[in-house]
């Protein structure tokens, strides 16, 4: 097999990983509170260490990660119902692993493979016994339809934050060297924590989020990446400094004052990387 047909192969793995960790989440939070849910959040957090490995692959092979996510099911009302979607997919990931095992020739990418294999076959349990838990339980929806200023504001934080999650995860790949890589992939983390607590929040606040991305820059030099980043962090920070002046709820101004002070020091760490990237 050839290297690039790997690449097409591993690509579709990362497309896989994207949509599941995007539908569990959805799941997750839109339970509320409580142990099944952090149980998925756990199992999304798997998924995401998945996709981390599975672009560091691409990366070394020559290649340029996919960040286009592939299909989710999140239509349902009762957690039951989500519940064997959920189980669905990691069927779908399984049989998925399996053909590209099968199919690839690279001993260190089968091995890659296989562990994660091995994962899928874990969570596709996790999700069975979920579903029966939830169907004895009767757990629902916690999500509201609530549509205001809050919410519009939380939505948009959210898009912003799962938005940069990409674009940073990306350019963390794409870096020149090992500080930009680790600096990058730590502040993706932080904003993955941001897209959490606003999501959480709108669900609280009677909300219902939407986790959808913008666009994402894919700039492959590492001044241009920098740039790009420092500014949208610089228009973000701001807009969280508005909306918390604005906005009358003691507890949810807190949070956009933390997160906006987040931003600002993404501001000052991009900016610093900025200074060691040579032309």
């Amino acid at each position: 097999m050839k290297k690039s047909e790997i690449i097409e192969l591993l690509n579709k793995d990362i497309e896989g990983e994207h949509a599941a960790i995007i539908q569990y989440l959805v799941h997750a939070y839109a339970m509320g509170e409580g142990e099944m849910a952090c149980e998925i959040e756990g199992i999304a957090r798997e998924e995401m260490r998945h996709l981390d490995w599975l672009a560091e692959a691409v990366t070394k092979l020559g290649g340029i990660p996919s960040f286009t996510r592939g299909e989710m099911r999140t239509l349902g009302k009762t957690v039951t119902s989500w519940m064997k979607n959920d189980v669905r997919a990691e069927e779908d990931a399984i049989k998925m692993y399996q053909e590209h095992i099968k199919a690839i020739n690279l001993p260190h990418i089968k091995l890659l493979l296989e562990r994660i294999l091995s994962d899928e076959r874990s969570h596709l349990g996790d999700f069975q016994s979920f579903a029966d838990k939830a169907d004895k339980e009767g757990l629902e929806d916690k999500r509201g339809e609530r549509q205001d200023k809050t919410t519009k504001m939380l939505n948009w934080g959210i898009e912003h934050e799962y938005t940069v999650v990409l674009q940073y995860l990306l350019h963390s790949y794409l870096a020149p060297g090992e500080g930009m890589k680790k600096e990058m992939q730590d502040q993706a983390i932080n904003e993955m924590q941001h897209l959490g607590w606003l999501a959480e929040k709108m669900v609280s606040k009677g909300g219902h989020p939407r986790i959808e991305h913008g666009k994402i820059d894919r700039s492959t030099k590492a001044s241009d990446m920098l740039n790009t980043d420092i500014k949208i962090e610089k228009q973000v920070a701001a807009v969280y400094d508005r909306a918390a002046r604005e906005i009358d709820d003691p507890k949810l101004t807190k949070l956009l004052i933390r997160i906006r002070d987040h931003e600002l020091y993404h501001v000052k760490v991009f900016s610093d990387l900025k200074k060691t990237v040579k032309e």
